[in-house]
């Protein structure tokens, strides 16, 4: 069976690492509690990407910023739709959104729904 993975990339200020953690954190276990399959959020270590665009270039990060590379996968994309239902009707969502807008800045974050075409 295929599964079906949503992603995001979005930049955040280096000294809100710690405040992103812990909202990120929350947000796992409420994307785990309604059916993800997995969640991980990952900080930007190694951005050199010689000959290639980097991460902070496509994100346009700010020197004084990190990239963040997240992903939640689900079975498929309808069942990533039936929980991405019930996770935006989850009260604590609310909560965490208006947390979300003092940590980044929730309009230079990408967000796209993938197919999964090789999987080992």
């Amino acid at each position: 069976m295929s599964t079906y993975t949503d992603g995001f990339v979005l930049s955040i200020p280096k000294g809100k690492l710690d405040q992103y953690t812990a909202l990120a954190t929350k947000a796992a276990e409420i994307w785990r509690e309604h059916g993800a399959l997995e969640y991980r959020e990952c900080a930007g270590d190694d951005m050199d990407a010689k000959d290639m665009v980097s991460f902070p270039d496509m994100a346009k990060t700010n020197p004084d910023e990190i990239v963040i590379f997240a992903w939640a996968t689900f079975k498929s994309r309808e069942h990533r739709d039936e929980v991405n239902a019930k996770i935006m009707a989850d009260p604590r969502m609310a909560s965490m959104c208006e947390q979300s807008g003092v940590v980044f800045d929730c309009s230079r974050m990408a967000y796209g729904g993938f197919k999964t075409i090789v999987s080992l």
